[in-house]
Parts: structure tokens; C-alpha cells; sequence
């Protein structure tokens, strides 16, 4: 009888074992490999990807990976021209450019695009029509909206700016953005720009929110990770790596690396939601 028992318990355990997943280090998918990968276009994604290759290059230093930004627009322009392998956006490319390039779209993460202010600044939530009235230069001081005595300083991106284009279309309805504004490069140079301004007002991905900065609440929605997530915060967006065809060889492992437990947890760790 014990025997039986035994035998029976050995059978139950290696069946378990048998239908238990193995979960590997999601690295080992570039042990062995080598070559260079080239990655440019939204700024938004370079925290994430920046800390992806380190972890890539530093497990296998057969591998080189370069990233660059540029923004959106050049991203989709240099992957779809074979310029580069992958080609980041902060928004979905439109039908003309996945047609005209054979692009193969990959989102791997969800953000939020934040309208921020200097933290001396005590105006700290805007209605949306307000917002508008600010970037097309119908309101130009703080003191109009219950601050300082301060003149109101624009910032904004480019017209290949992802990041732009989402809060163009999200935030402000497609209105007009005065020519005063001053432009920046980067969401980087956003956050530089702004936290050295006391009478700055600018808009960025959620991901690169600091101390630095206050990021304003819009129509009573704060945009943190609760409220993207939950869909509350209407300003939003997919962080999308594009290739020009499928993605094989390094394209593909990095990408689905992206998509692993390992790249989705640097994701969260970046202040971006995942998209599993």
C-alpha cells in the first residue's frame, strides 16, 4: 500500500512538473547572437529602450544597438526608407504611411501625454477650453486664471513630434497653437525647459514626469498611472515600435523582449503602462 501510495505521488509530482512552464531569463534569447541594430524616432520610448539594450549588450557584447530620436514623424520616414531597423512612435502610424512603407506595427506600452507647469507655478488645474485659450494665445497671463501676475511662456514640439501630434488632437481639438510658442527637440528638452521657467507652461509624455515639474490636472483628471490606465485621463496614447516588414532576426528578439515579463517590467519601471 505504501508503495502504491508513493508511486502515485511520484507520478502526480513529475506530471505537475510536466505541465509547469519553464520561465527562462528573457535575455537568453540573445545568448549566441550577434550584429547591430539601429533605433530611432520617438523620444518618448528612450528610457525604456535605452535600458533594454544595456541589459541586451551587457549579457552579450557581440551585440551593438544605437538608438537615436528625431521624433515620430523621422522614426516611421528612416524605418520605412530601410535607414534604420526599428523605427518608434508615440502615435499609431496612419494608414498612408503603413501602406506606403509595409510596416508592421508593435505597441508595447501605454502613455499618457501630461500638460505641465513650473512647480512655483499655483495654477495647477486647467479646463480644457482653458487649455485651449492658453496655446492659441487668448489667455497669455497666469494672473487670468487665478496666479501670479506672470506672462504666460508656450512650449512645443514640431509637427513630427508624436507627443504633438496626440496632444494636438486630444488636448486641444486641432486648435491652433500660437506662433509665440518656443519649440523643443525632445521630451527631455521639455522638462529642461520647463522646470527652469517659473512662467512655462508644456505638455510630455507622462513617463518623464519628475519633481521637476507639476503636471496639471485637466478637467479634474490628474494624469498618473491610475487614470491612464483606466482610460479616465483622455490624453493618451500606445508607444509603437515599427518595422518595415515583419520583424526577424535582432528586430524581432528585441521586440518581443519588449513584450516579455522582463522588458514589460522595465516599462513600469520607466513610469509607462504595460500593455500585458
Amino acid at each position: 500500500m505504501i508503495k502504491r501510495t508513493m508511486a502515485a505521488m511520484i507520478t502526480l509530482c513529475t506530471a505537475l512538473l510536466v505541465a509547469m512552464p519553464v520561465h527562462a531569463n528573457d535575455l537568453d534569447r540573445f545568448a549566441g547572437l550577434s550584429g547591430d541594430l539601429k533605433i530611432a524616432g520617438g523620444t518618448a520610448h528612450i528610457p525604456v529602450v535605452k535600458e533594454a539594450a544595456k541589459r541586451i549588450m551587457t549579457l552579450n557584447p557581440n551585440i551593438r544597438i544605437t538608438i537615436a530620436g528625431g521624433g515620430s514623424g523621422a522614426g516611421i520616414k528612416q524605418v520605412g526608407e530601410g535607414l534604420i531597423d526599428i523605427g518608434n512612435s508615440g502615435r499609431r502610424p496612419s494608414s498612408k504611411e503603413i501602406a506606403t512603407y509595409g510596416l508592421e506595427l508593435h505597441k508595447w506600452a501605454i502613455d499618457g501625454v501630461a500638460v505641465v507647469v513650473n512647480p512655483a507655478n499655483t495654477v495647477t488645474a486647467l479646463t480644457r477650453e482653458q487649455l485651449v485659450q492658453i496655446f492659441s494665445g487668448k489667455i497669455t497671463n497666469w494672473k487670468e486664471l487665478g496666479g501670479k501676475d506672470r506672462r504666460i511662456n508656450l512650449y512645443t514640439r514640431d509637427e513630427s513630434s508624436g507627443t504633438r501630434s496626440v496632444f494636438w488632437k486630444k488636448a486641444l481639438n486641432k486648435g491652433d497653437i500660437a506662433l509665440s510658442a518656443n519649440f523643443v527637440v525632445s521630451n527631455g528638452a521639455m522638462k529642461t525647459a520647463v522646470a527652469n521657467d517659473p512662467g512655462a507652461i508644456g505638455y510630455m509624455s507622462a513617463g518623464f514626469v519628475n519633481q521637476r515639474l507639476t503636471p496639471v490636472t485637466l478637467d479634474g483628471v490628474t494624469p498618473d498611472a491610475a487614470s491612464i490606465r483606466n482610460g479616465s485621463y483622455k490624453v493618451a496614447r500606445g508607444l509603437f515600435s515599427n518595422t518595415r516588414g515583419e520583424a526577424r532576426g535582432l528586430s524581432g528578439q528585441f521586440i518581443d523582449f519588449l513584450l516579455s515579463d522582463q522588458g514589460q517590467a522595465i516599462v513600469k519601471e520607466k513610469g509607462f503602462i504595460p500593455v500585458k
